[in-house]
């Protein structure tokens, strides 16, 4: 009988195979157990991306534990950065500005190579050496420069006044630079604890800017600029080697300026100025920084830069009491109104991130 006269379908009738149908059954077999293979290869790596993407979400919205953790460490950092400006003026007892600043950012990269070394650190893609570079730049040579050139002519404790600023400059930056977009409360507190800087500044100039406040400002764009690049950094690599590689990158410069401002400028040694360089090479640059980073990176930029605030009050203190410097009547004042700020850039922060991760819950 043909098949085209049965009743069932052609797909169901069953016809003799050749002598080879083992053969082509058994190589059909391993492409089946290859399928198979494949299959639980992407799943497994369907779950590694989901895993993977988990773990990028709980790094973008921390929950509480991390944001406190964060809020101390970004403290830390505050802490260790309001001795600068008096370590920076005890420095200034021994050492000629551009010396200071050069080997300041010596002494620093070698104990940064040094931890590199120890830790056998593979050196940074390549994608992230340009954002290493601006972290360099600013808070490596442009920051610690621009404030120590200005300090020759103005007070530590009208300088940390006017850093003041900072917090409100690293904010828009990071605005722009990493996406965050940080609440109305949050920018109306900050931009009030900005007024009260420029208020303050104002007032202790008579109303015309110095020639040292000319030189913190510059600070304040480029210390922002590289506070900015460095949080964004220190989402994908570890902080202090996010300082530690910006701190290497710049040690040929910094060796140059050394054997060059050393000869021209006077050196005599004291305790204060070596106590002071240490400081600011291995506390404010090193130390500092590193901390600083893994706040920002757990809190985010705009958030912890908001932190500063408080640091004109702590450098008021130790102004105070380590350099006898007399306070006038007005830093006290704007230095407890920008702590109000802070209070509220910090209560707006964790608001918004109680809602975000009410969101992706």
């Amino acid at each position: 009988m043909r098949a085209q006269d049965s009743a069932t379908p052609p797909s169901s009738i069953a016809v003799a195979e050749p002598a080879t149908t083992p053969r082509t059954a058994s190589a059909t077999m391993p492409n089946a157990a290859s399928t198979a293979t494949t299959a639980r290869y992407t799943t497994r790596s369907t779950a590694r991306n989901a895993t993977g993407s988990a773990s990028a979400s709980r790094r973008t919205a921390p929950g509480p534990s991390a944001g406190r953790g964060g809020t101390v460490l970004a403290g830390l950092g505050v802490v260790a950065f309001s001795l600068t400006f008096p370590g920076t003026a005890w420095g200034l007892e021994s050492f000629g500005p551009w010396s200071l600043v050069a080997l300041r950012s010596v002494l620093a990269a070698l104990i940064a190579g040094a931890m590199l070394l120890a830790g056998r650190v593979p050196p940074p893609e390549r994608r992230h050496w340009a954002g290493l570079a601006v972290v360099g730049g600013g808070v490596v040579v442009g920051f610690p420069l621009l404030t120590t050139l200005a300090l020759q002519t103005s007070t530590t404790s009208h300088a940390a006044v006017v850093v003041g600023l900072l917090p409100l400059t690293t904010a828009a930056l990071g605005a722009l630079r990493t996406g965050e977009r940080p609440s109305r409360t949050f920018w109306v507190a900050a931009i009030a604890g900005a007024a009260v800087v420029i208020a303050f500044t104002v007032q202790q100039s008579g109303g015309a800017l110095a020639s040292g406040d000319l030189y913190l400002f510059g600070a304040l764009l480029v210390c922002a600029a590289g506070y900015t690049e460095g949080g964004r950094l220190a989402r994908e690599m570890p902080g202090w080697q996010v300082i530690g590689w910006a701190l290497v990158l710049c040690l040929p410069l910094a060796v140059a300026g050394s054997l060059v401002a050393l000869p021209l400028e006077p050196v005599h040694l004291n305790a204060h100025g070596v106590i002071g360089l240490v400081w600011v090479a291995a506390g404010s640059t090193f130390l500092g920084l590193y901390v600083w980073y893994r706040g920002m990176a757990a809190i985010g930029v705009a958030r912890a830069s908001q932190l500063q605030l408080a640091q004109p009050l702590l450098t008021l203190v130790w102004s105070f009491l380590l350099l006898g410097e007399e306070i006038s009547a007005a830093a006290p004042v704007a230095a407890v109104a920008v702590l109000v700020c802070i209070a509220a850039t910090q209560r707006a922060g964790r608001r918004a991130g109680r809602e975000s991760r009410t969101v992706r819950s």
